[in-house]
């Protein structure tokens, strides 16, 4: 049975279609609306950083980790913000 998780930051979206379990992990997608047109260098490795944080978000939520705890989200929102500043 597919998981959907919503959170309230930039439109992620989490599926969740198997859970973890002792002997295998979980398995989902994730979709946002962080990424833009790859019109320049700088967009393309933007979008590559945000391809990096979704791939750990997902991971944690296939793992089994609170990702829609105010902390996790704050910590997505942080690390968007840090992308941005850098880039």
């Amino acid at each position: 049975m597919t998981r959907e998780i919503r959170l309230p930051c930039y439109g992620i979206t989490i599926r969740l279609d198997r859970g973890s379990t002792d002997k295998e992990p979980g398995s989902g997608t994730i979709t946002s609306d962080l990424k833009g047109p790859a019109r320049t260098v700088a967009d393309r490795i933007y979008n590559a950083a945000i391809d990096g944080l979704e791939s750990l978000i997902l991971a944690h939520a296939c793992a089994g980790l609170d990702v829609e705890s105010p902390a996790y989200v704050e910590g997505i929102e942080t690390a968007v913000e840090a992308i941005a500043n850098h880039l």
